[in-house]
């Protein structure tokens, strides 16, 4: 009977030990959801009834000097996917049939721009009324997809501006590792060419965050009071230098030609009143996602319409820099005013080459002010000689050629202004002719500048003191607050040309 009695005994205890160790582990789990991981939790049961919205701020409007607009903004509706409440198959399989997208390609932008599961990721712009109409009509077959109205750019095409305003597009991987803003993310708008790219920080504003209230569907239940809407703040505006009128003006006179370049400036302050290059391309194309369609055939394009030629565009000079050769050959004293070389008899020989002047008949006897007004090459080549490949590459140096001019604009090329360390290099030490710098000096042979180069060197001769002054597009900022204007650039003396009279 006490063995019995034992049993039960043994069996109570047992019994208690079990619901203690239960009670125990009951009391170990609310203990860690309540008090260890209570912070984590909140956030993740906030984040599935909370979407966070970025506001996008407007982007600055770009003026002309005269106050006409170059660039502006226009409304557009963009789609995106929040990623914790898409139904994987249903959301991106009717989503790319409404977009007349491959199903691969929404899948790819949704990688692409992904930033977080509760943030909405952009997925296409510039979305029709009707694709707009059927997204809101039919939410049930478009689970996590939403739809934000944003700005877009808009450019005056009328103006082939494209080499100065440039296009803004996405912000991509490359842009994230390259750039030191903390405010960029994957799917905004930033300047990629020009203006856009180059005043970018001042003109894109700053984001603000909205918190959207939202059902275990993903239906809106509007804006969540419980947080603080951190407001955008709008981006501000620039007033070029550029005339519109005359930008026009350039862009028509270059039509009838295959390609080319026109650059035109204020020898007073270095400001820009017109800079096209031809073909251009509409950068409007670019506001939008563009068809891989359309950008091979931009790429593929012969003519280059991408090419920035004012800035990017190698070219000789020609006979537009004979004035610097005649200008350091009297700065080194090497002729006079009045010096007569060996008449020009239509060309001139040096050692076993004959090097002909653009006039078959030749011009006679000529000093140096002659050999300019009839622009002689064999006068030139006598002068060259003297001079010599450094000294002419030199003075070529001081004028501008061979190094950036300094333009606020992104991506720039410094030429080409050869001298015996590149003609060393390129053919071996000594293994190169001293014949070569006549080539040089009537701006031929290896010799190459860009059209701004060009500009900039004649504003210098057009200024009655000689002082050329960096060239300059933004003239003035405002802020948004309208209370602070700043000017931009204030013409600095860069250096004195060396071609004086």
């Amino acid at each position: 009977m006490a063995r019995w009695e034992m049993t039960i005994e043994s069996r109570q205890l047992t019994a208690i030990a079990i619901v203690a160790l239960a009670i125990l582990i009951l009391l170990a789990g609310l203990f860690e959801l309540q008090v260890a991981r209570h912070a984590e939790l909140a956030r993740q049961s906030e984040n599935n009834r909370l979407r966070v919205e970025p506001i996008i701020p407007r982007r600055g409007i770009v003026y002309d000097r005269r106050g006409r607009i170059i660039i502006d903004n226009r409304p557009s509706f963009t789609v995106s996917i929040v990623v914790a409440e898409m139904k994987k198959d249903t959301t991106i399989c009717n989503l790319a049939a409404l977009l007349q997208l491959d199903t691969a390609e929404v899948a790819r932008r949704l990688r692409r721009n992904l930033v977080s599961r509760y943030q909405a990721t952009p997925i296409k712009r510039d979305l029709e009324f009707r694709q707009v109409a059927v997204i809101e009509e039919q939410a049930g077959l478009y689970p996590g997809v939403s739809i934000q109205m944003e700005d877009v750019r808009r450019y005056d095409d009328s103006l082939g501006a494209g080499c100065y305003t440039g296009y803004v597009g996405e912000v991509s991987q490359d842009d994230l590792s390259r750039s030191v803003h903390a405010d960029y993310r994957l799917g905004s708008m930033i300047g990629k060419k020009g203006i856009e790219k180059e005043y970018d920080d001042l003109i894109r504003g700053r984001e603000g965050t909205a918190y959207i209230e939202v059902t275990a569907s993903g239906r809106s239940l509007g804006r969540y009071e419980g947080k603080e809407v951190l407001p955008a703040g709008a981006g501000a505006d620039l007033t070029l230098t550029i005339d519109n009128d005359l930008q026009r003006a350039c862009a028509a006179a270059l039509d009838t030609f295959c390609c080319g370049a026109i650059v035109a400036m204020d020898p007073r302050t270095g400001g820009v009143l017109a800079m096209t290059s031809y073909p251009s391309y509409d950068a409007n194309i670019f506001s939008s996602v563009i068809p891989e369609s359309l950008w091979q055939a931009i790429t593929a394009d012969s003519t280059h319409p991408l090419l920035n030629r004012p800035l990017d565009g190698l070219y000789p000079p020609g006979s537009t820099v004979k004035l610097v050769a005649i200008g350091a050959a009297l700065e080194e004293g090497v002729i006079q005013p009045t010096t007569r070389l060996k008449p020009c008899y239509g060309g001139y020989q040096f050692g076993n080459r004959y090097f002909r002047c653009w006039q078959p008949a030749g011009h006679g006897d000529l000093n140096p002010v002659g050999a300019i007004e009839q622009s002689c090459d064999v006068y030139l080549y006598q002068v060259g000689i003297k001079l010599g490949v450094d000294e002419l590459s030199r003075y070529y140096g001081l004028c501008g050629f061979g190094k950036p001019v300094g333009i606020d604009l992104p991506s720039e090329s410094p030429g080409l202004n050869p001298n015996s360390k590149y003609y060393d290099e390129r053919y071996g030490k000594k293994k190169w002719s001293r014949g070569l710098v006549l080539n040089n000096v009537i701006g031929q042979g290896e010799v190459l500048v860009t059209p701004i180069q060009l500009a900039q060197f004649f504003c210098g001769l057009a200024h009655p003191d000689g002082v050329v002054y960096r060239p300059h597009l933004v003239s003035r900022i405002e802020y948004p607050s309208r209370r602070s204007r700043s000017s931009c650039h204030s013409p600095s003396r860069l250096w004195a040309c060396c071609a004086r009279g």
